[in-house]
């Protein structure tokens, strides 16, 4: 499996389970296939939590883990950090 595979199944999976596209900024090989890390632009959740209107918005980073045939067996947010657009 070449890594712009492991690639583009990392931006096709966040693009199909949370409706956005994903900056992949980190590939590794591991024993059970390959480990990714992924930058994700979402709406603040904190200020839509309080209904106000914003531009602004999380930038989040998921680890995702997947086989050596590109299932993805688990993914989860790492952090968030506020930006402005």
């Amino acid at each position: 499996m070449k890594i712009d595979q492991v690639s583009e199944a990392i931006r096709s999976f966040f693009k199909k389970t949370l409706g956005t596209d994903a900056k992949v900024i980190k590939i590794t090989k591991s024993e059970d296939g390959w480990v990714g890390e992924a930058e994700i632009y979402e709406e603040s959740s904190f200020i839509k939590s309080l209904g106000l209107p914003s531009r602004v918005q999380d930038r989040n980073t998921y680890e995702i883990k997947l086989t050596d045939t590109l299932e993805v067996t688990s993914y989860v947010r790492k952090r968030e950090v506020a930006t402005a657009e």
